[in-house]
C-alpha cells in the first residue's frame, strides 16, 4: 500500500472528481520541460550501500584485475543492470 503525503492525495482526489484538465504547451515548452527531465535524469546521485566485507573485497580485486576504481566497476555493474546487457554468467 503506498502513502501518500497530501498533497498528493488532493491531487488525486481532484483528478478523480474531473477537476483536471489537460494543457496544450507551446514547442519551446514542451522541450524547456524534457531539458529539465534529462538534466535532472543525467545527474550523478550518491548512495550509500552495506556490502559484506566479503563481497566488497571481491569487488575491489576485480577492480584493480580491471585497473578502475572500485566504485567505479560498482556503477558500470549497476548501469548494466538496470539497462538490461548484464548477463548471468558472461564473462568478458
Amino acid at each position: 500500500m503506498v502513502n501518500y503525503d497530501e498533497e498528493e492525495r488532493d491531487i488525486i482526489a481532484a483528478f478523480e472528481a474531473g477537476e483536471l484538465r489537460s494543457l496544450n504547451p507551446s514547442r519551446e515548452e514542451l522541450e524547456r520541460h524534457r531539458a529539465y527531465a534529462r538534466h535532472t535524469m543525467s545527474k550523478s546521485k550518491r548512495v550509500n550501500i552495506r556490502l559484506s566485507a566479503k563481497d566488497l573485497d571481491g569487488i575491489k580485486i576485480r577492480a584493480l584485475e580491471e585497473g578502475i576504481p572500485y566504485q567505479t566497476l560498482m556503477g558500470s555493474i549497476l548501469h548494466k543492470y538496470v539497462s538490461g546487457r548484464l548477463v548471468e554468467g558472461a564473462s568478458a
